[in-house]
């Protein structure tokens, strides 16, 4: 009888586990020619799955639009194949485009602090192939998910994480950092297994790869990596030598299994 009874809790498990996710999949195949900006589910796959590869996004912020490309253009030639353009930084869409063109298909790039849909639009027109929210905002999760675009929402607790996720987010940001960092991370992902966490705030050039082995599906570099010191010197060979360290601990953690 309680074999029978666990039997049949199992079941039911794997029959809720089935349906949500054939849900996801069923919101994303609603994606048309019809709506705007809606890409297939083949770019969808390729984006996660180069998430999946490197599993380092650069994020970068600059006080002033000069020294945004030259900072990017480092951290590129340090080894990232994955980088982020905040809209808080000036002419931000102008040089994720220029990125876009001079690297597509050999750098991923997205675009950060999308806080509407009117903003991921204009990311999306720029030419971002992912979009990032600094909290979770269900109506752009809603808008990238109906386009198989995605989206990566910051969240700071575990319920966050998870409403993230049912509200059709396929990696969900933590930001800000939290106490405990990796340890936090490992005990929230065993303990939802179904989440993909990307850390952001608080991953540093030494703990990047200590945060993947213990359960972050990727990580962002933001001060670590953009050494405001350096930029304030245009020390460009540093940010590169900043990307060249914490890719060599990233790719310690080997790829990331997609869920």
């Amino acid at each position: 009888m309680t074999l029978r009874l666990a039997t049949s809790k199992l079941s039911n498990r794997t029959i809720v586990s089935a349906a949500k996710t054939a849900s996801q999949t069923t919101l994303r195949s609603l994606s048309t020619s019809s709506l705007d900006r809606a890409k297939d589910l083949s770019d969808y796959d390729r984006v996660l799955s180069t998430f999946a590869t490197i599993r380092a996004c650069a994020v970068l912020r600059t006080a002033t639009s000069a020294a945004c490309p030259k900072a990017m253009q480092a951290c590129i030639d340090g080894g990232f194949k994955i980088v982020e353009f905040t809209l808080t930084t000036p002419d931000c869409l102008d040089h994720l485009a220029d990125f876009r063109q001079k690297y597509d298909g050999d750098v991923m790039v997205g675009c950060g602090t999308i806080m509407n849909t009117e903003d991921a639009e204009r990311a999306v027109d720029a030419g971002a192939e992912f979009i990032i929210t600094p909290v979770m905002l269900p109506d752009v999760i809603e808008w990238c998910a109906k386009r198989n675009i995605v989206s990566v929402p910051g969240c700071q607790t575990p319920t966050e994480l998870v409403s993230a996720y049912r509200a059709g987010a396929p990696l969900q940001k933590l930001f800000p950092g939290v106490a405990g960092g990796p340890a936090w991370v490992k005990a929230v992902s065993s303990a939802l297994p179904f989440l993909s966490i990307n850390p952001t705030s608080g991953v540093t050039l030494d703990n990047a790869g200590e945060y993947l082995k213990n359960g972050a599906a990727s990580v962002g570099l933001v001060a670590p990596l953009f050494d405001p010191v350096a930029i304030a010197n245009e020390d460009w060979d540093q940010i590169a030598k900043n990307a060249e360290k914490v890719m060599a601990n990233v790719r310690e953690a080997g790829p990331y299994v997609r869920k």
